[in-house]
C-alpha cells in the first residue's frame, strides 16, 4: 500500500451556501467518490477552529479578506468558519467518509491558522500526517479538494518538500483565487516538484 488519496477540506462551509464558499466547490465530490476506489488509503482533511480564531477577521474588527501580520508571518483574515463542531465544519453530506483509513482536524491552535495537512503556519508544527503515511509505507500522494491555491497548494508543497510524490488532480480541485493567488499556486506546486495532472 504506497498511494494514498488525500482528500483536502471538503466541508460544508467551503462550498456554495457556506461561509467561505469555493465557487462550484460541491461539483467535485461524486469525482472524488469515485477515485477513492483506486488508491490504497483514503485520507481526509477537515479544517477545525475554535470559536474566535485568530485567523477570523472578526477576531480583530477587520474586512474579510484583509491581511495582517502574524507572529508567524502575513494571514489572510477570513470570515468564520468551519468552527469545531458547527454545522459548516462537517463534511459535505454526499462525501464518502465511511472509506476514509484517517481524518486529520487542523487550525484547532487558536493563535496559529493551519492550511497544510503537515504544519500549522508557522511551518514548524506538524499535524503527525508526515509520520502516519511513512509509518503505513506510503510514498505517493493525489491531493484533490478545496481550495486549490490555499489548503491543497500548501499541503502538496509540504508533501513535496519530505520527498513524497506529489500529484495535484486540478480537475478535482476548485480555487478560491484572490488576488492573483491559483496562477501564484500553481507556480509555486510546479517549481517545488509537484505534478498538476
Amino acid at each position: 500500500m504506497t498511494h494514498a488519496l488525500l482528500v483536502i477540506d471538503m466541508q460544508i462551509d467551503f462550498c456554495p451556501g457556506g461561509a467561505l464558499a469555493v465557487a462550484g466547490g460541491d461539483d467535485i465530490v461524486p469525482g472524488i467518490n469515485a477515485a477513492m476506489q483506486y488508491f490504497d488509503a483514503v485520507i481526509l482533511t477537515q479544517d477545525w477552529h475554535p470559536a474566535g480564531h485568530s485567523s477570523f477577521a472578526s477576531s480583530h474588527d477587520a474586512a474579510p479578506m484583509s491581511m495582517m501580520d502574524m507572529p508567524y508571518g502575513p494571514q489572510v483574515l477570513w470570515p468564520d468558519h468551519c468552527i469545531q463542531g458547527s454545522i459548516g465544519a462537517q463534511f459535505h453530506p454526499d462525501l464518502a467518509t465511511d472509506r476514509a483509513d484517517l481524518i486529520i482536524r487542523k487550525g484547532y491552535n487558536p493563535a496559529i491558522d493551519s492550511y497544510s495537512a503537515f504544519f500549522e503556519n508557522d511551518r514548524g508544527t506538524p499535524t503527525g500526517l508526515d509520520g502516519y503515511l511513512r509509518t503505513r509505507g506510503i510514498d505517493r500522494l493525489t491531493l484533490v479538494g478545496l481550495a486549490t491555491d490555499y489548503c491543497v497548494n500548501y499541503s502538496a508543497v509540504d508533501a513535496a518538500k519530505l520527498g513524497f510524490r506529489v500529484t495535484v488532480d486540478v480537475a478535482l480541485c476548485r480555487a478560491i483565487d484572490f488576488d492573483g493567488s491559483l496562477r501564484a499556486a500553481t507556480d509555486g506546486m510546479a517549481a517545488a516538484g509537484v505534478q498538476i495532472a
